[in-house]
């Protein structure tokens, strides 16, 4: 119903906004990406927005960029994952970050969203994996496809292995070795992959 709002930014919270248009502040719902991207108070700002609507309530939610507005709507169309727990994975992870993790199977990532269990993280990697390909940024679906050929070697699925196991997470893990020229060595995957990985610290 509501496409997007854009008015005076009256209001900026933790977790939502108020942006003034024609003299009515829209309280718009949001992640923390939001709120350190949309402005300053007295900007003018532009926000996408959904109407999320229950039986006991009609709530807005309002982000920076369309990619997180549709990133939104692809969380809460999992089974168990509400508009809250939606805002709280984009507070926790941006869009292009999110898009890896799920590319990557990497459920842990998102369990750090306040509120999100192992079942829940497990579940938005499981439904929308094969989505991410097509909704990312350029950036972000270069990266999912290096994560995404991992899987098909079983040299590279060692190394992601050996790295996440010295504390590297799945996700970045998985984009370094599947950068990587598929015929090395698994040793010689993990010894360029913790020089890369160190290199981005």
């Amino acid at each position: 119903m509501l496409y997007n709002v854009k008015g005076r930014l009256t209001v900026s919270e933790v977790n939502y906004i108020v942006v003034e248009c024609g003299g009515i502040g829209f309280k718009c719902f949001t992640s923390l990406n939001t709120v350190k991207e949309v402005g300053k108070i007295g900007d003018e700002v532009n926000v996408y927005t959904y109407l999320a609507v229950r039986e006991d309530a009609m709530d807005l939610y309002g982000f920076a960029t369309l990619t997180e507005l549709e990133f939104f709507k692809l969380l809460i169309s999992v089974s168990g994952v509400g508009p809250k727990a939606a805002v709280a994975i984009l507070s926790e992870l941006s869009p292009d970050r999110l898009a890896l993790c799920i590319a990557s199977g990497d459920s842990k990532a998102i369990t750090k969203a306040q509120g999100v269990g192992q079942k829940t993280a497990q579940r938005v990697v499981l439904e929308l994996k094969d989505k991410m390909g097509v909704i990312a940024t350029p950036e972000a679906s270069q990266a999912v496809i290096s994560a995404s050929t991992v899987s098909q070697s079983s040299n590279t699925a060692e190394a992601v292995e050996a790295l996440v196991a010295l504390g590297y997470s799945q996700s970045d893990a998985a984009v370094v070795v599947g950068s990587m020229d598929k015929s090395l060595s698994v040793d010689e995957m993990i010894r360029q992959g913790l020089k890369q990985l160190a290199k981005n610290l």
